[in-house]
């Protein structure tokens, strides 16, 4: 990505040179619009859905599913993410869309546990991140082997986990009243 140059992307594309530059302004703009558009409805079908346990792992279980799809965007995102990793110019980009993700990913842990969905004890920001890392380590999975990933087997897998990891338990049943010995 370092040596992509707006003129080379613009004629990549089928464009003139300058089209890209004209639009973009910048390189870093181009791939702010690209880590936006290509994350933005990732999984579709749960932006009704109020923040909480479910809206948690209905998105960990979409994001799974939707790796295995090949979306070209997703494909897209996640190899821009890890150029992030050794690119300045793109890890501000990735770092704040990470740095949202967490945040949604907060938010629905929060509402878990406001809810009583989910235990009182789980940390939000600690859960967050590891649910992050797991998904972004999951998506390079699948950019290197994907046919090594079942997805929707191991969507089913790590919603499942996080689900146990973080319901709340129902308090037992109180045990009935002893009756006193006769006798």
């Amino acid at each position: 990505m370092r040596s992509a140059t707006l003129a080379a992307v613009g004629e990549r594309a089928g464009y003139s040179r300058g089209i890209v530059t004209h639009h973009f302004g910048s390189k870093q703009a181009l791939f702010q619009a690209l880590a936006e558009s290509s994350q933005s409805g990732f999984v579709p079908g749960i932006g009704d859905m109020p923040p909480g346990l479910d809206h948690l792992i209905a998105l960990i279980d979409g994001y799974i599913r939707r790796l295995r799809d090949g979306a070209v965007a997703g494909r897209a995102f996640l190899l821009l993410w890890v150029e992030a990793a050794t690119s300045p110019e793109l890890s501000a980009v990735f770092q704040e869309r990470d740095d949202r993700f967490r945040a949604d990913l907060r938010t629905d842990i929060t509402a878990g546990i406001a809810e009583g969905e989910i235990r009182v004890e789980a940390d939000p920001d600690a859960t967050a991140i590891a649910i992050l890392g797991q998904l972004r380590g999951i998506g390079m999975q699948q950019l290197l082997a994907p046919a090594a990933l079942d997805s929707p087997r191991l969507s089913r897998v790590v919603a499942d986990q996080w689900l146990r990891a973080l319901r709340r338990q129902p308090a037992p049943s109180p045990a009935p009243p002893r009756r006193p010995r006769r006798g």
